[in-house]
């Protein structure tokens, strides 16, 4: 039985995920399944429920990093410790240098982080890497 891999993204903006979406269809078309959540409770309802599919596996988890109810980090943080090797992407306008560097240290450097606006062929980069 093949599994479905997912992409899971969190934004509390919704023309954020709509951009997500479109870049994301446009280089990967059918090959992932795409879920998205406008906020990071939303995010965590929604993985564990994939996590509760033996079909499903979550491949990578896209998130803003300032969102109401709890930071991005914070968010990509549980998702590590509940899901074995998914890949964790933080978008930012928000944070300096410093900040992402410690952010990107933290948990062996196990969360990416990309300023927005992003480069489209990064977030694929980082994706596919």
């Amino acid at each position: 039985m093949k599994k479905i891999l997912n992409i899971v993204c969190v934004d509390d903006e919704k023309i954020v995920l709509d951009s997500l979406n479109s870049q994301l269809t446009r280089n990967f078309g059918n090959s992932y399944n795409y879920e998205f959540a406008e906020s990071a409770e939303e995010a965590l309802a929604i993985i564990n429920e994939l996590r509760n599919d033996d079909e499903e596996v979550i491949y990578v988890v896209i998130s803003d990093w300032l969102m109401p109810g709890m930071k991005g980090d914070e968010l990509l943080e549980q998702v590590r410790a509940k899901v074995k090797n998914v890949k964790t992407i933080l978008l930012t306008g928000h944070v300096d240098n410093t900040v992402i560097k410690a952010i990107e240290q933290r948990k062996n450097g196990g969360i990416r982080c990309i300023y927005k606006p992003w480069n489209e062929k990064e977030l694929v980069y980082l994706i596919t890497e």
